[in-house]
């Protein structure tokens, strides 16, 4: 039996009636008493009674709206992986679709440099309400939290009075805080990714795509995948756009290696430290006998001062995040090199 309304079991429906019975005092104050609502905590607790019922006890009034922080600490370029960013998208979106006005406001503190671009790579997917209520904090973050929460209930490492009755100031038996995923979670293996963009290397030769970054600071992101065999793969820099250098002539900037991106697709992200044109260069001149498929997709990730200039110089106490710029690359190809 599904445990939902018209298949349950009965000793689901046993469950259903006692939950009823024994929450009357707070079924008032619920957002619902209909057995759809009721039955939701009950298989989200596989039919333990006493634990559904300490859930919705836990829930105990009506919760208008919600203050979130954001703890962005450690944020890095290795966490801007595009399928990711895109399933974090679609989950922002089905909380706007399902749960309208539910977020008050939103505070991200610690925020690196980086952030403004990983937080470009989601609005799109926000309204404009939601993000007139997203705020980035300065150094002064735990003053400005204590403005809108009271002290009482914000962990002591937040700035707050709260800790746990052992006197742990992050709350842990409160607040489950992040940690490395499991191998066992890993769904890389499995995420089908549309690239924008193939080519096929042949034996012997490599192919090399220019990018002429014009502002320091660009974002430089790449993903590409192989066919049935590894590839190299490196970037360069160079001084000229279209005027093609062997590799040995040029800057290296992200070392060339072989990877094994018919196995595991390939991603990696490159901040340029200054202009250039910088080259994406494939590699398969090791390779006598067998040509190469490469599918890939590049971006180029705009600086912040180069976003607000092109909105007019507005600004906001809000977020003034990175634009994405798509670029079609200069390609060639060369044997032997």
């Amino acid at each position: 039996m599904s445990g939902r309304v018209g298949d349950l079991s009965p000793k689901q429906a046993e469950a259903l009636q006692q939950l009823r019975e024994r929450t009357q005092d707070i079924l008032p104050q619920l957002p619902a008493q209909h057995d759809h609502f009721l039955l939701r905590w009950l298989r989200a607790r596989n039919f333990n009674v006493q634990k559904a019922e300490a859930m919705l006890r836990k829930l105990g009034k009506n919760v208008e709206s919600i203050t979130m922080i954001y703890d962005v600490e450690g944020l890095g370029l290795k966490h801007l992986w595009k399928p990711a960013i895109e399933t974090y998208g679609e989950i922002l979106q089905m909380f706007e679709d399902n749960y309208p006005e539910g977020l008050k406001r939103l505070f991200v503190i610690k925020a690196p440099k980086l952030f403004p671009v990983a937080y470009n790579l989601v609005k799109h997917f926000l309204s404009e309400n939601t993000r007139q209520k997203i705020y980035i904090l300065g150094a002064n973050w735990q003053e400005v939290l204590l403005k809108y929460i009271d002290a009482e209930e914000l962990p002591a490492i937040y700035g707050g009075k709260l800790t746990d009755p052992d006197g742990d100031p992050r709350c842990r038996t409160k607040i489950n805080h992040v940690g490395p995923v499991p191998p066992s979670y890993y769904v890389r293996d499995h995420v089908k990714v549309d690239y924008e963009q193939c080519m096929t290397v042949s034996r012997g030769s490599s192919q090399q795509m220019d990018y002429d970054i014009l502002f320091p600071g660009c974002v430089l992101r790449w993903q590409f995948a192989s066919e049935n065999a590894d590839i190299g793969f490196g970037v360069f820099l160079k001084a000229k756009k279209g005027e093609w250098k062997k590799a040995a002539q040029m800057q290296e900037v992200v070392p060339s290696q072989r990877y094994n991106a018919h196995l595991v697709p390939e991603d990696g992200s490159l901040t340029c430290e200054r202009p250039g044109v910088y080259v994406l260069r494939f590699d398969n001149t090791y390779s006598i006998f067998q040509a190469k498929r490469i599918s890939f997709t590049v971006e180029v990730l705009l600086p912040d001062h180069i976003q607000l200039q092109q909105t007019n110089g507005g600004t906001s106490n809000h977020v003034q995040a990175e634009s994405k710029s798509q670029t079609q690359p200069t390609t060639s190809t060369v044997a032997n090199q």
